[in-house]
């Protein structure tokens, strides 16, 4: 009783469930639903839904020359905002670097 009490504060305090709540028959506490992306390689996870827009200014690109490849397809800057990643989904972004 006192471990299923003590789970049952840290999942408060915390604001998740005890990773052994299966075993002490806990009711598990959704978080906020989270997507796994892998950008120029990297794997890093972002709250959903998330948008290409979203993404880029997330990454601190907003407003720069860039190229977005979503699992091996170009996508337009024009389609940015209507396209919706997933998680799994592979992003190549390549920013445009002015010099001369």
């Amino acid at each position: 009783m006192i471990r299923k009490l003590m789970h049952a504060t840290l999942r408060r305090i915390k604001g998740r469930a005890c990773p052994h709540a299966r075993i002490h028959g806990d009711q598990l506490t959704a978080g906020p639903p989270v997507i796994q992306l892998s950008i120029n390689g990297n794997t890093q996870a972002f709250a959903a839904p998330l948008s290409l827009t979203h993404l880029v200014e997330q990454l601190g690109f907003a407003g720069k020359r860039l190229a977005v490849e979503l699992n091996g397809e170009i996508v337009p800057r024009s389609q940015h905002a209507d396209t919706q990643l997933a998680d799994g989904d592979t992003l190549e972004i390549v920013v445009a670097v002015g010099g001369g």
